[in-house]
């Protein structure tokens, strides 16, 4: 049997006009954005279609846009009959595979991305964190690199661990570039600085998880009612005390991304579906596996060419 997946990007796949044409199109799209605007008291949906790109992408908006549109397409799939045998998202795309696992209402979860992103804000003042992308080299020898740093006294580790010949770092600005230096000397391709709001996934998120941890306690998670594969362990999770643990511990944890992709391969996933703007898990996935399916679903025509040919594949 054909097993499918739903993944969700993380921050940086927002766009201005992310979800036009399926709003426009689709009144029941339309009520996603009603809803995360009168859950949020401000009009999110103004600026996930009109901008500003500057103020849309400040982590605390842009998580609950992400969460939104990414959630609106993943339930007009499943209205569609296109139901996942597991759920995965990057990062801030966990929330949405929750969602669309019926741990987490969507008005639970975007009230809760944007309190996560307030929270992540608040945590390091801007400036003082940084992440950058190191291509080429291994990640034992990049351990070694960052373990070198932070000895020193700048925090800089491992933050998503994406595909073969892809790894972020992330920590204090002066740890991350003298990382970035080091990591390069010691045979890396290239390093790249990110253009992001703070040192996401390291040390410096622990004052943000705490507040979190309160946030999330004051829910009530339902189980998953499709397995979703954790950031942290890259293993298959339902119970929702587990779930809880793991939220509060991704944000200052490694993504375990490739290892996420691998795991739901071997379990027989074969047809991989990007639920929301932008390609960069599809392309991560290439680097990953060439041999699987990807689809990445973001307007009307993208939405029923994944619903025409999957509904062929699951009824047939």
């Amino acid at each position: 049997m054909t097993k499918i997946a739903f993944i969700f990007p993380g921050q940086g796949s927002q766009t201005v006009g992310m979800g036009q044409q399926l709003v426009e199109n689709n009144a029941d799209c339309r009520t996603f954005y009603e809803r995360a605007n009168e859950v949020l008291g401000f009009s999110l949906s103004d600026l996930m279609l009109n901008g500003p790109a500057e103020e849309l992408t400040k982590t605390y908006n842009a998580q609950p846009a992400l969460l939104t549109t990414s959630s609106m397409i993943a339930h007009k799939l499943k209205q569609a009959g296109i139901i996942p045998h597991f759920t995965a998202g990057h990062s801030l795309g966990e929330y949405s595979a929750l969602v669309a696992s019926n741990v987490l209402s969507f008005e639970e979860a975007v009230l809760l991305v944007h309190q996560r992103g307030l929270f992540m804000n608040e945590a390091v003042p801007s400036g003082e964190g940084a992440m950058a992308a190191i291509l080429g080299l291994g990640k034992e020898e990049l351990l070694a690199v960052t373990a070198e740093v932070s000895k020193n006294g700048e925090i800089v580790q491992i933050a998503n661990l994406n595909c073969p010949g892809q790894i972020v770092i992330s920590g204090t600005a002066a740890g991350v570039e003298e990382a970035s230096i080091k990591a390069k000397e010691a045979g890396a391709k290239r390093a790249i600085p990110l253009v992001v709001s703070g040192p996401f996934h390291s040390e410096l998120m622990r004052p943000a998880a705490q507040q979190l941890d309160a946030a999330i306690s004051a829910i009530e998670l339902q189980s998953a009612s499709i397995p979703v594969i954790s950031n942290v362990t890259a293993e298959s999770v339902t119970d929702a005390s587990q779930i809880k643990k793991i939220l509060v511990e991704q944000l200052y944890s490694p993504v375990r991304w490739e290892e996420s992709i691998q795991q739901m391969i071997e379990q027989g996933t074969t047809i991989f579906v990007e639920c929301g703007p932008g390609k960069v898990l599809s392309g991560l996935l290439k680097k990953i596996n060439r041999s699987v399916t990807t689809y990445c679903v973001y307007d009307e025509e993208t939405l029923q060419q994944v619903i025409t040919e999957l509904g062929d594949k699951q009824n047939g």
